[in-house]
């Protein structure tokens, strides 16, 4: 929420937030703690296709690409997280980014409009078209797949370091996590500036921008380079737990599924 908060904050504006105190403190005051989750059920309701997309497909994709050995090596791990993360967006990511950054922006407007998540996406939809619900197609896809690139990239040559010569080594849940925040501090800095344009793509001032390309210059033009780093500290914090706790948990079921569910 903070992320998105301190990313919609134009400078030319002039800026509402001094910072990620400020804006934790403007929100609990006006809205209470529970303005801090607005947009939650939007993540809620996408977060379980958004993994069975994201793994399901770099599952696919790395089966094909490993050698005879059954080793990934870490460019193939690249090009398969590229194209995972480019599925996600088009199919999962994109709307439920748009409405998330939405429900986020409208809290903090004048005269907010939307009630609830059904309410909201009604709302969308009947104002804007299905259309609505999938701004910033460009730059999602941009940062998603730059996103699941750079993480499996990580992942997977830190898990090739790990095992050295023997592929069939164990690695325990905490290695996974360590490796896991490594990845998605790596993302963070990768790709931040793709997350700010796409944020901004898809907030309810989004009419101002003809394109990807037109926003990026914008920001640059009006607020400069920094602006394009906006939210890096909360979404650092907010991306290294999400993608240690999801690879955690995804290594841990696929241990149990190989356990009681004999392929071949």
């Amino acid at each position: 929420y903070v992320k998105t908060q301190l990313q919609l904050d134009e400078k030319a504006n002039p800026p509402k937030y001094r910072g990620i105190g400020d804006c934790v403190k403007q929100t609990v005051q006006g809205h209470g703690v529970r303005g801090l989750y607005r947009g939650l059920s939007s993540l809620l309701y996408g977060s379980i296709p958004k993994s069975a997309v994201r793994f399901g497909v770099f599952e696919y994709l790395s089966n094909q690409a490993r050698d005879e050995a059954g080793k990934l090596n870490s460019t193939r791990g690249l090009l398969c997280g590229l194209g995972a993360g480019v599925m996600e967006a088009v199919v999962i990511v994109c709307p439920m980014e748009t409405v998330k950054v939405k429900f986020i922006h409208d809290q903090s407007s004048a005269n907010p409009k939307y009630r609830g998540f059904y309410h909201g996406v009604r709302e969308i939809i009947r104002t804007q078209g299905i259309r609505g619900t999938y701004q910033g197609l460009t730059a999602t896809v941009l940062k998603q797949g730059s996103n699941q690139a750079i993480r499996f990239y990580v992942m997977t040559s830190l898990r090739n370091w790990y095992k050295g010569d023997n592929p069939n080594k164990a690695i325990n849940p905490v290695v996974t996590g360590t490796f896991g925040a490594i990845a998605g501090a790596a993302s963070v800095f990768g790709n931040t500036p793709l997350d700010v344009i796409k944020t901004r793509m898809q907030g309810l001032e989004a009419h101002k921008y003809k394109s990807t390309l037109d926003c990026a210059l914008k920001i640059m033009r009006h607020e400069g380079v920094r602006a394009f780093y906006k939210g890096t500290v909360p979404r650092l914090g907010r991306v290294c737990l999400d993608v240690a706790i999801v690879f955690i948990i995804y290594e841990e079921v696929v241990k149990v599924l190989n356990t009681v569910w004999k392929t071949e």
